[in-house]
């Protein structure tokens, strides 16, 4: 299926599970490589769809001075936007807490950034997918993040795990790209690199 990837060594420069396993799912060779401390930090001012692109890209830039000809690296970042406001990965259990009641009841975007990049050329796209949550209630809020540990996450939440079972009334775009990787529009560009 990815005759034209033949060539490559494809990288996942990722640590997060759900990438990990979404990415194998498609069928793809790939090993995980990662460098330690890349900045994630943005621009203030930049339009959401832009702020998962910006991180992304310069993730990949992280690894430009150690990338071999024959390796294509995937790169990602994911962000969910509530009222104009960036909700990353919270900063502890009483932050991810905050996180989950701002989004209780309440519609929010999950936008997730992927840059493809070899040492000639480098593609990038992003995702919006709307997601809406049910009213949640203080109990329930307090029994995830006690027992899912979500600070790993953007927006403090796993779509996959228990507080999406009972708290997302409804979705609309890419459930993958929800849990951190588009799958369907990435096969897409990996098909087409």
């Amino acid at each position: 299926m990815f005759e034209n990837l033949k060539n490559y060594q494809i990288i996942l420069a990722s640590n997060s599970p759900r990438r990990k396993e979404l990415l194998a799912g498609l069928g793809v060779e790939y090993i995980v490589k990662t460098l330690p401390d890349i900045d994630e930090s943005f621009p203030e001012g930049l339009p959401a769809a832009e702020i998962p692109l910006y991180i992304a890209r310069e993730k990949a830039a992280a690894y430009r001075n150690v990338m071999q000809p024959d390796e294509l690296i995937i790169t990602a970042d994911t962000i969910v936007w509530l009222d104009g406001e960036v909700l990353g990965k919270p900063t502890g259990k009483e932050d991810a807490v905050a996180m989950l009641e701002k989004l209780s009841g309440k519609k929010h975007q999950v936008i997730t950034g992927v840059c493809l990049t070899t040492t000639h050329t480098q593609r990038a796209f992003a995702t919006v997918t709307e997601v809406e949550f049910d009213m949640l209630s203080p109990e329930e809020i307090t029994y995830y993040v006690e027992n899912y540990l979500p600070l790993d996450k953007a927006g403090a939440y796993g779509i996959q795990e228990w507080i999406g079972f009972i708290g997302v009334r409804s979705i609309s775009g890419s459930y993958f790209s929800v849990m951190g990787l588009p799958i369907q529009r990435l096969y897409k560009e990996l098909v087409s690199f």
